[in-house]
């Protein structure tokens, strides 16, 4: 997986496992709707900036080393451009 994939799929781990949906995260994250569907859209956005991680950490109420703290994260390549 890159980079953006695993947030992608980190962030739908998190609110799948609190019985979220994309707009509810969005709310309680403070980000717009259509921010929190660009990302999960994957195609159109690139990776979301810390700051964006930052505040979906805040509405989940976790660190970003709680965020970023994952097997799928550890096991990452580094993506060469």
């Amino acid at each position: 997986m890159t980079l953006k994939e695993t947030i992608i799929y980190r962030i739908h781990e998190l609110f799948d496992s609190r019985g979220l949906n994309a707009s509810s995260l969005a709310t309680l994250s403070g980000i717009d709707a259509s921010t929190i569907y660009s990302i999960l859209g994957g195609t159109k956005s690139k990776s979301p900036e810390v700051s964006t991680i930052k505040k979906i950490c805040d509405g989940l109420e976790i660190t970003l080393g709680e965020f970023f703290s994952t097997p799928e994260f550890d096991s990452l390549e580094q993506e060469i451009k």
